[in-house]
């Protein structure tokens, strides 16, 4: 079952991204974006394929959701632009979903769809969170237009074990300017939590959210996604 439905999303996501590529109606070099958006979703060897798919369709579901629209909207810009890749093992970054700027519910909901069809890349590794955090600062690098912040959104279910430390690309992105926050996984590793608040987020409003396992991985992405595109109502730097 599991073999089936990764090769459907393998058939349907190529057609899906290459439509989705040019999700941007306005100039994207020029655009001014209330937020700049990096999604980092964990596909180390302790996320199975049906926890990795679990991921995928919490992002799939809250794009989708009229209510992340509408959070969008009342921004100043009324845009956002948004990136997305899987990471695993210190040269395991696969970029599922370039920059693209969301800006009306349309984007919005195309890029839901995208989400919902789009394969694993990456299939299993170790854990390197510092490697993960380092590429999203490329990222960040070359994001497209003008953005007031900068958000790096990095979920997973267990601590950094290879690679650059974690402290490392995290304190790069805050010397960026940037923001992490994080959803840590907790049917694994209970103590997950204490690793992202020690080591991993940081940055003007940081936050942690916590999910107990991959089922639970939806309503938590939600919430976490709304609260990272609001404005900040007030700023603390770790």
């Amino acid at each position: 079952m599991i073999r089936r439905r990764s090769l459907i999303r393998h058939a349907a996501a190529t057609a899906a991204i290459l439509a989705g590529a040019s999700l941007a109606p306005r100039d994207a070099r020029a655009a001014a974006l209330d937020l700049h958006l990096v999604l980092a979703v964990d596909s180390s060897s302790s996320v199975t394929m049906d926890e990795y798919y679990l991921q995928l369709e919490g992002y799939a579901h809250a794009f989708a959701d009229p209510e992340l629209w509408s959070t969008i909207a009342a921004g100043p810009a009324r845009a956002i632009a948004v990136a997305l890749f899987e990471w695993s093992g210190p040269e395991q970054q696969a970029l599922n979903f370039p920059w693209r700027i969301l800006d009306s519910a349309e984007t919005l909901a195309t890029f839901a769809k995208e989400l919902a069809l789009a394969p694993r890349l990456v299939i299993g590794g170790e854990t390197a969170i510092g490697d993960a955090l380092l590429f999203a600062l490329e990222l960040l690098r070359a994001a497209p237009g003008h953005a007031t912040r900068q958000v790096v959104d990095v979920s997973g279910d267990g601590s950094s074990n290879r690679g650059n430390p974690p402290e490392r690309g995290r304190d790069a992105l805050l010397a960026h300017g940037a923001t992490i926050n994080g959803l840590a996984v907790l049917d694994q590793d209970p103590d997950l939590a204490a690793h992202y608040t020690a080591s991993v987020i940081g940055g003007p409003g940081h936050f942690l959210l916590a999910a107990s396992d991959y089922a639970d991985f939806q309503g938590v992405i939600r919430r976490k996604l709304l609260r990272e595109i609001r404005p900040l109502v007030a700023s603390k730097q770790r």
